[in-house]
């Protein structure tokens, strides 16, 4: 099958602003992916295309880009999901380096600043710090995330106020807030009681639809904040 292939292409050295170039690709609708269109795209038609890709197997995070105007990974997205006419463009709000390439020095520099990772000190025990199954569960869905970016750059909220921490900051600062283990709650709850963190949110839910590993971002967003307020008390 012929798939018509729309990419939006951007050479900083040669481009003054972003246009969008068409492709024709043969693929197997059942077996490809979106990932496997533009491997042929830049192995037989134009070796200029940039994107990223690691793993091809949804677990890095590292080709998440705007499908026919959602945010996805394109190394799981089947094209039979999609049809013959597929447009392709870098993730929204993020900076563009070159094509399909974003800057994400932003997002992770918001995610260092809500310290994701465990804090304990504690004398460390001979063999491990043990929890409950109870309490691993409150932390279950927030320790999927793969730092692709879909989140926060769907997020209207994040669009509007690049300062705003983002949806993937959360999720990933809820982690360690909830885990037992851990001993900065209260130090990440105030980081996130900022103007920027957690109040932004206007729970329009598109965080949540754009992950690829099905978090409850919302949710977890929502406890955060509970955890806020009631720390205030």
């Amino acid at each position: 099958m012929q798939i018509d292939l729309r990419i939006l292409r951007f050479d900083p050295e040669r481009d003054k602003k972003p246009h969008w170039e068409s492709y024709v690709v043969e693929a197997d609708p059942k077996m490809d992916r979106i990932l496997d269109l533009l491997h042929r795209v830049k192995w037989e038609q134009d070796g200029t295309l940039t994107f990223r890709r690691s793993c091809a197997h949804g677990v890095c995070g590292s080709d998440a880009m705007l499908i026919n105007g959602r945010n996805r990974l394109a190394c799981k997205v089947r094209l039979e999901q999609l049809g013959r006419k597929i447009t392709i463009a870098p993730l929204p709000g993020l900076p563009v380096v070159k094509d399909l390439v974003v800057d994400m020095e932003g997002f992770f520099s918001k995610l260092r600043s809500v310290q994701p990772f465990l804090v304990n000190e504690s004398v460390v025990p001979a063999r491990e710090r043990r929890q409950s199954a109870a309490d691993r569960a409150l932390i279950d869905d927030t320790t999927k995330c793969i730092l692709c970016a879909s989140c926060t750059s769907s997020c209207p909220s994040f669009w509007a106020k690049p300062e705003y921490v983002g949806p993937a900051a959360i999720v990933n600062a809820h982690r360690f807030i909830f885990d037992t283990r851990d001993e900065a709650a209260d130090e990440r709850l105030e980081i996130l009681a900022d103007k920027d963190g957690v109040w932004r949110c206007r729970t329009i839910f598109n965080c949540t639809d754009a992950c690829p590993r099905g978090i409850k971002i919302t949710q977890a967003i929502l406890e955060v904040s509970q955890a806020i307020q009631e720390r205030q008390v």
